[in-house]
């Protein structure tokens, strides 16, 4: 799936996997779930993300940009692995930032995700 697509528990999944909290398979979808780790709407969970890696914001409205008024951005040492992703809440914009940073723009889910 593409990252830009990537919302609600696939995009916490994801998340999860880059955090190392998962390893991956279909098992962890009932950690999620259970474990209520959904950084992708809990400022708790993913503002630690955030601010631990220097995630930034830009706003747009709505109609000016197709995916969100928010866009997160995550710049690396070199210009062209910075990463600037979109979503319509600042947390799904810099989750998917982060998902990209670490894991590219197509992220392999699970069955019961994709």
């Amino acid at each position: 799936m593409k990252t830009t697509e990537l919302t609600g528990i696939a995009l916490d999944w994801a998340v999860a996997k880059c955090e190392g909290v998962i390893n991956g398979d279909d098992l962890d979808i009932g950690f999620i779930l259970e474990r209520g780790y959904t950084p992708s709407t809990d400022w708790a969970q993913g503002g630690a993300i955030i601010e631990r890696e220097g995630i930034e914001f830009w706003t747009y409205s709505a109609d000016v940009h197709e995916h969100g008024n928010f866009t997160a951005i995550k710049t690396a040492k070199h210009p062209s692995r910075t990463q600037h992703y979109s979503g319509p809440t600042p947390l799904i914009a810099a989750m998917r930032c982060y998902v990209a940073a670490k894991l590219g723009a197509d992220v392999t889910l699970p069955e019961g995700l994709a």
